[in-house]
């Protein structure tokens, strides 16, 4: 389904603009801690949109599971392979949003 390929496009984004802004927060904690805070905030934001696009792609595949039936196996573990790498990225971005 393209709209779960763009959906996972868009959840790596967003996590990668998460950890984008995490890494600047405490890059400026010291010498500018409001820009700090601010980018602090904004790795928090991101990651909230992750959360809400990953939200939107389970309920997508649970829709189509009921009405179509399952994927073929092929999508399927391209699927879960990539899920898999996103769960292993935002736990690195909440590690460094922890370091905060």
């Amino acid at each position: 389904m393209k709209i779960i390929q763009k959906l996972s496009d868009q959840i790596a984004e967003e996590i990668s603009d998460a950890e984008s802004y995490a890494r600047c927060a405490l890059k400026h904690k010291d010498d500018y801690p409001e820009l700090s805070r601010l980018y602090n905030l904004l790795s928090s934001d991101e990651m909230g949109h992750a959360d809400r696009l990953h939200k939107a792609a389970v309920e997508i595949i649970e829709e189509h599971k009921k009405t179509v039936g399952p994927p073929p196996p092929a999508m399927q573990a391209v699927y879960d392979y990539l899920h898999e790498k996103q769960i292993e990225k935002a736990a690195e971005v909440r590690n460094l949003q922890a370091m905060y």
